[in-house]
């Protein structure tokens, strides 16, 4: 039974609460999975950056020649040619805004990955300490530290997914 995989009897001995917490950010953040990803995204991201800071380059070389050619044109001529200069900034923007949410969906689905893992995981650990809850630990005032059960979670996490590499295509 995969919720039970990996139980520790001396986690189960030990641990009696009925409510637990975790810090779920950091579960993700710390596991392995979360750290692959998040390294993916930064990656993404920053080439997302790159290409944003060379065509914005290019883009202000062209408005400069525009700008120049603007007194030697009929007005016309020149609002037809900055129209159509802003019609493919326009484009340059969309597309620029449908790669951001590419990423943004990227980090969602494996986010998503992650909780289909780590759910059935958490919920081991919480029928093992006999609790009937788990909180998010941001939301609790004061609690014992002994009722955190994020770094055993993050173990079994890695122990059940790694770095998610092998089973992409799951």
């Amino acid at each position: 039974m995969i919720a039970l995989a990996g139980a520790d009897s001396s986690f189960a001995q030990s641990m009696r609460s009925p409510i637990l917490t975790i810090d779920s950010e950091r579960l993700y953040r710390d596991s392995v999975f979360g750290q692959r990803v998040l390294q993916e995204i930064e990656a993404h991201s920053a080439r997302l950056a790159e290409e944003n800071r060379t065509i914005e380059e290019k883009l202000e070389q062209e408005e400069a020649e525009l700008t120049k050619q603007r007194s030697e044109m009929e007005a016309a001529e020149f609002r037809a040619l900055a129209d159509a200069f802003d019609a493919r900034v326009q484009a340059i923007r969309r597309e620029r805004e449908a790669k951001n949410g590419d990423i943004a969906s990227e980090l969602e689905s494996n986010r998503d990955r992650f909780l289909t893992v780590a759910l059935p995981i958490l919920e081991a650990i919480m029928l093992e300490a006999g609790a009937g809850i788990v909180l998010e630990q941001r939301s609790v005032f004061i609690s014992a530290n002994a009722i955190d059960i994020t770094d055993r979670a993050i173990s079994r996490v890695n122990a059940a997914l790694g770095d998610g590499t092998e089973s992409a295509d799951d």
